[in-house]
């Protein structure tokens, strides 16, 4: 995420940022010991399956030492595209070079992009854009963009700041630097300090706010299991389909689709703007901005300096539609079973777990000390919003929500747990306020009457508020008679 607005909300309550800082700070923090880090050699990418094709592919075979193929790959250099914002759009306070000791590769089959700092406390780091910037799908078919990556392997404290991504941004963005995000960004990986945790995103419509929910985005997340994201590699992709009848990006993490965005999410003009051209792929490391501010901030005196996200290969590959999707082994076969699942399976009078949503915007998530344990949504205030698909309701009406909720907010800020169905901008069916509880896990069950629902749903958790500051956590809710 680089773009010409800060993305994510740039700060986050500070009890959150303790829990998050918390909650990773414990995590290998050994590692910060050393500053290389020994990575197996790379894997050779798979081969398309049947129906598809291979439209890119660099398994970052050369010499160690060597810099990236420049038929392939160009580097994006300074703190900012020329006559484009500065620090990249958002904060980040790194100069990207093309120097090798930021970007090359290690003889082995993988390139890495390591983040260095000098004397001086000065932050040089690593970005390559891919020359093409003609990936999309054909009209009826799918594009799919993988990458097998190891995130820089260092948590904790040592990790403040740090910020690897793969992503890809919408060609028009090239030349004109001020036209996002209606042209569109689609980010397959991104992860902040250390934490062992994968958020996808796509961007587009208008900043801030929008049909797209700027500077957030259309956004999901997944943990690594097997092995943290730092401690081993996982593949990331995002497959782009135009041969369902509705357009959709799906995102995986090891071979699990664990987020999706559809056109239908949001109006014609939008979806067309931000997808009738092709993309370019990007990899990078920043350090500080926006996103990291949003878990604690940007690199300190504490931050260590060179630990590189390593790529295996970037792959593209192409099919003209009707075909089954690529499914490449999992490096690290996942340990638990997706939370989210298939449409039309939730349902409505069962418990709802919060943190399972399909999409959201503006949300974080913490454990929890709430009864049987696990995670909650955090860090929700105005125009946040969550996505759970397919909720079944049956032929009775239910005519109740129930959510479990907790704040900790300060004197006179409340807000609004509004019920939406199959549309963020609907008419709300049913909500409840909330204003301080006790603390941010001191948790109520709160009734609210709804309008009669039947039959299966998309179902959004909307949150509004008159303040600007964060003013609740929800665990769960469901529904009744």
């Amino acid at each position: 995420m680089r773009l010409p607005t800060r993305r994510k909300r740039p700060s986050v309550r500070p009890s959150v940022r303790r829990a998050v800082i918390a909650a990773f700070g414990t995590m290998a923090l050994a590692a910060a010991a050393a500053a290389v880090v020994t990575v197996p050699a790379g894997a050779v990418a798979p081969p398309p399956p049947a129906g598809w094709s291979q439209v890119f592919l660099d398994d970052f075979n050369g010499a160690a030492g060597s810099g990236v193929n420049a038929a392939d790959w160009q580097y994006t250099t300074g703190t900012s595209y020329p006559g484009g914002p500065a620090n990249f759009g958002t904060g980040e306070v790194e100069t990207m070079t093309a120097s090798t000791a930021n970007v090359s590769l290690d003889g082995a089959g993988n390139l890495r992009i390591t983040p260095r700092r000098d004397a001086a406390g000065n932050w040089t780091s690593g970005r390559v854009e891919t020359r093409r910037s003609d990936f999309q799908p054909p009209a009826g078919g799918k594009l799919r963009t993988e990458a097998r990556i190891q995130m820089p392997n260092v948590t904790g404290a040592a990790a403040k700041g740090y910020w690897p991504a793969f992503w890809m941004l919408g060609a028009p963005y090239r030349g004109n630097w001020w036209n996002w995000p209606g042209i569109g960004e689609i980010d397959i990986m991104e992860n902040v300090q250390g934490i062992n945790n994968e958020w996808a995103t796509v961007h587009c419509g208008t900043s801030p706010g929008g049909p797209c929910n700027e500077t957030s985005g259309i956004g999901g997340q997944r943990v690594c299991t097997g092995t943290t994201c730092q401690g081993g590699f996982h593949t990331y992709a995002v497959e782009w389909d135009r041969s369902t009848a509705v357009e959709e990006m799906r995102f995986y993490l090891d071979g699990v689709n664990f987020h999706t965005v559809r056109a239908n999410q949001v109006d014609a003009a939008t979806w067309t703007n931000a997808t009738n051209h092709g993309y370019f792929i990007i990899l990078n490391v920043a350090m500080g901005g926006g996103f990291p501010d949003a878990f604690g901030g940007g690199p300190d005196a504490g931050t260590q300096p060179g630990y590189a996200m390593v790529v295996d290969y970037v792959s593209v590959l192409r099919s003209a539609g009707g075909t089954t999707p690529p499914t490449t082994p999992p490096t690290t076969p996942p340990t638990t079973p997706p939370t989210t699942p298939p449409t039309g399976s939730r349902d409505a009078y069962g418990t709802i777990q919060a943190e399972s949503y399909d999409g959201q915007g503006g949300l974080a998530t913490e454990t929890t000390t709430d009864t049987g344990g696990g995670r909650n949504l955090s860090a929700i205030a105005n125009g946040d919003w969550a996505l759970y698909k397919g909720v079944d309701f049956g032929s009775t009406a239910a005519r109740q929500f129930l959510g479990r909720v907790a704040s900790g907010a300060a004197g006179g800020v409340s807000g609004l747990v509004e019920v939406r169905l199959d549309s963020r901008t609907g008419p709300p069916i049913g909500s409840f306020s909330v204003a301080n509880t006790g603390g941010w896990q001191s948790w109520r069950t709160v009734p609210a009457n709804i309008s009669g629902v039947t039959g299966t749903h998309d179902v959004y958790l909307t949150f509004t508020s008159g303040q600007g500051a964060d003013y609740v956590n929800v665990n769960w809710f469901g529904f009744g008679h």
